[in-house]
C-alpha cells in the first residue's frame, strides 16, 4: 500500500557551490510511503505523516547551511559543538565559524536533489514506525514564471533557526510603479540579488576579528565580516565583498520590501511604488512608498 502527500513542507536553506559560492534555496518536498496497514488500516495516519516527517527534515536540514563535505573545495573541521567551514569557489572563498546546528554535513561532491533526497531519506528511516517499509521522496522548485533571486542571511534577533548567519530563500518579486506591473523592476531586484549575501551593517566587523581557521588567508579588502552571538550561539561569517549587500537594518522581509520601495523611491521621486516581496515560498511582504 502506498501514501502520498504533495506539497508537505518547504526547506528554507542555503548551500555551498564551487561555481555560484553561497546559493539561498526554497525546495518543495512531496512525499510517498510503501508499507503494511496498522491497528488503524492506515500505512501513518496523516497529522503523523505531517508531524513526524516535517519534523525531521527540519531538524536536519531546513535553515540550515548544507556543505558537501566530499567536495575538494572544503574544508572543515569540528571541535564540540563548534565547526569551522572553509570553502573555494570561482566566486571567492567563504569561511565560517558557527554551532554545529547551523550545518548540514552531507557526503557528496555536489549539492543537488539527489544527494540531499538521500541525506532526508536516512534520517527519516530512523524516524517512521516499522510497518513504513519505503519512503520516497521529490524535491522539486516552485514554478516560476517571473523574475526571482537566491538570497542568504542571518537574523541575529530571532528566537528561531533564522538567527543561523547563513541560510536562504529563493524568491520572486513583483514591483508596480503607478499601479502598473513594471518588470523592468522585478529584473533589477533578481539581478541584485543573484547569489547574494544580504548582510545586516550592525553586524559587519573587521574580518581581523574573526576567529576563523588556519586556512582562511582574507582581508578587510577583499571580504566583509559578520559577526554576532545569538541563543544558539557564537556565528561568524567571511564572504567575498562581490557577493554581498550591505542592508542598513535586519534583513526580515518585511524590512526588505521596504528597503527596495525606498530604494526605488529615491531612483524616481515622482513615482508611487508597491513591492510584493517573498521570502520563499507563498509568504512575504508588502511595501509601499512615494
Amino acid at each position: 500500500m502506498q501514501l502520498f502527500v504533495k506539497d508537505l513542507t518547504v526547506i528554507d536553506f542555503s548551500y555551498l557551490c564551487p561555481i555560484r559560492g553561497m546559493v539561498g534555496e526554497s525546495w518543495i518536498v512531496d512525499v510517498l510511503l510503501d508499507g503494511g496497514l496498522d491497528e488503524q488500516n492506515m500505512v501513518l495516519d496523516f497529522s503523523k505523516v505531517k508531524k513526524t516527517i516535517k519534523n525531521t527534515i527540519d531538524d536536519v536540514a531546513d535553515h540550515r547551511l548544507l556543505i558537501p563535505t566530499a567536495c575538494s573545495q572544503v574544508r572543515w573541521q569540528q571541535q564540540g559543538d563548534r565547526v569551522w567551514m572553509d570553502f573555494a569557489s570561482q566566486k571567492g572563498d567563504i569561511h565560517l565559524a558557527c554551532p554545529s546546528q547551523a550545518f548540514a554535513l552531507i557526503p557528496t561532491e555536489v549539492i543537488d536533489f539527489e544527494s540531499v533526497n538521500d541525506f532526508l531519506q536516512k534520517a527519516l528511516r530512523e524516524a517512521l514506525p516499522e510497518n513504513v517499509q519505503g519512503i520516497s521522496l521529490t524535491l522539486r522548485n516552485e514554478v516560476l514564471t517571473t523574475p526571482y533571486y537566491h538570497y542568504s542571511h542571518g537574523l541575529r534577533k530571532h528566537d528561531g533557526n533564522c538567527q543561523r548567519i547563513a541560510h536562504g530563500h529563493r524568491s520572486p518579486v513583483t514591483i508596480f510603479e503607478n499601479g502598473i506591473a513594471e518588470p523592468k523592476w522585478d529584473e533589477y531586484w533578481a539581478n541584485r540579488w543573484r547569489d547574494a549575501y544580504l548582510g545586516t551593517e550592525e553586524d559587519l566587523v573587521s574580518v581581523t576579528e574573526l576567529q576563523l581557521s588556519k586556512q582562511s588567508n582574507i582581508n578587510d579588502e577583499s571580504h566583509y565580516g559578520f559577526h554576532y552571538v545569538a541563543p544558539q550561539g557564537d556565528f561568524q561569517l567571511a564572504m567575498p565583498k562581490a557577493c554581498c549587500d550591505i542592508i542598513p537594518h535586519d534583513t526580515t522581509v518585511e524590512l526588505l520590501a521596504e528597503y527596495m520601495a525606498i530604494t526605488l523611491a529615491a531612483k524616481v521621486p515622482e513615482s508611487h511604488f508597491k513591492v510584493i516581496a517573498y521570502e520563499g515560498i507563498g509568504k512575504g511582504a508588502i511595501a509601499v512608498r512615494g
